[in-house]
């Protein structure tokens, strides 16, 4: 059971990125996931979150409307669409399943002229 994310790297401000976190050994459908963040010298923070089947969103206000989660069942992958990405985005985003107490490793974001 585990969760692995890609899709980190450098990009310029006003970029887009598109992270992914592949979860193998459960199906990651029927459970809520989200991906936190958290920058040098920040606390982490809450930045999206997919439900279930019913696909209920949430975003942080420092997101919102820039970046989209979404789930593709078939591929088990839970994926974190960011547009015009700011210097202020630059941080490990990782993916979790809150009721598993699961954890990915991270992908490094830094956005960067």
């Amino acid at each position: 059971v585990q969760l692995v994310e890609s899709g980190g790297g450098l990009v310029q401000p006003g970029g887009s990125l598109r992270l992914s976190c592949a979860a193998s050994g459960f199906t990651s459908s029927q459970y809520t996931v989200s991906w936190f963040r958290q920058g040098p010298g920040k606390k982490r923070e809450l930045v999206a979150s997919v439900g279930t089947e019913s696909g209920d969103t949430y975003y942080a206000d420092s997101v919102k409307d820039r970046f989209t989660i979404s789930r593709d069942n078939v591929k088990n992958t839970i994926y974190l669409q960011m547009n015009t990405l700011q210097p202020a985005d630059t941080a490990k985003y990782s993916c979790t399943v809150p009721t598993l107490t699961l954890w990915g490793p991270g992908t490094q974001v830094n956005v960067s002229s």
